[in-house]
């Protein structure tokens, strides 16, 4: 018998490898993903602006980030409400706790939603053509939009993010992880305690998926080999200055300069 619905993810066309450069921007749930990245030691950029929310918001990050290169971009949608400035019509990022008063708040379209991101993406293509685009819907709900406002405002994000898939084709990459948390892991033991955010179990599943689906052999290959280094330098030792330790330390550390020799983009701190 089957207990749960597993969801189907389907492989992209290109593959993610070690120590990539790759820029995270999006909500909350960008940011938790993209420091996994981190952690595994790819060259990530998490939200370098703070959290952005909507598609618009997305594109102001892009915009002020262009001329860096990234190999991958990740971007994960929460919303298509934005808030605008009546003063002078501009999408805000943050009211910065000004008068709720200064600003209206209204809800992007599907074509808007889209034609952002076709921005955002073709900034990012004039420095790199070959950029490896993934497009995910944050599984967060909005509870101050009521649950039914928040469904209608992840349609339009999931409508806008299909359309640009079909536009783009191969160069774009949608990731389920909006699909993977509300109908496979279909259970609040996989939420923190206010019941709307993914805790850290949850977390790790959809890392593993994306690892599973996304990941080259060599890039597995080095998360395999960069385990053992990660949890010796996460040790906490009783006694830091024993000389068991000292040499412990020095052994890991003989480690990881071998382990960056085999991967010359891998950065150690």
């Amino acid at each position: 018998m089957e207990f749960r619905t597993i969801v189907n993810i389907p492989r992209p066309t290109f593959e993610l490898e070690p120590c990539e450069r790759i820029l995270f921007v999006g909500s909350c749930f960008a940011d938790n993903i993209g420091r996994r990245f981190e952690e595994e030691k790819f060259r990530a950029v998490v939200n370098p602006f703070g959290v952005m929310y909507n598609p618009v918001s997305v594109l102001h990050t892009v915009s002020k980030m262009e001329g860096q290169v990234f190999d991958t971009a990740v971007f994960t949608l929460g919303t298509n409400r934005v808030y605008v400035e009546r003063a002078t019509g501009e999408i805000v990022d943050n009211c910065q706790k000004r008068p709720q008063r200064e600003f209206e708040e209204r809800e992007l379209t599907v074509e808007e939603c889209a034609d952002a991101l076709r921005q955002a993406i073709s900034l990012l293509r004039k420095v790199n053509s070959k950029i490896k685009i993934i497009l995910t819907v944050s599984p967060i709900r909005y509870a101050k939009y009521g649950y039914h406002g928040s469904q209608l405002s992840k349609s339009v994000l999931l409508l806008a993010t299909d359309k640009l898939v079909k536009e783009e084709g191969a160069r774009v990459y949608y990731f389920p992880a909006y699909e993977i948390v509300n109908d496979e892991l279909r259970d609040y033991r996989f939420y923190k305690a206010d019941m709307l955010h993914p805790n850290e179990q949850a977390v790790d599943y959809i890392w593993e998926q994306l690892v599973e689906t996304c990941f080259s052999v060599e890039a597995r290959q080095f998360l395999k080999e960069w385990q053992p280094i990660k949890a010796a330098l996460a040790h906490r030792p009783f006694n830091p200055e024993g000389v068991a330790y000292q040499d412990f330390i020095r052994k890991t550390k003989e480690s990881a300069e071998l382990l960056k020799q085999k991967y010359p983009n891998m950065e150690l701190d």
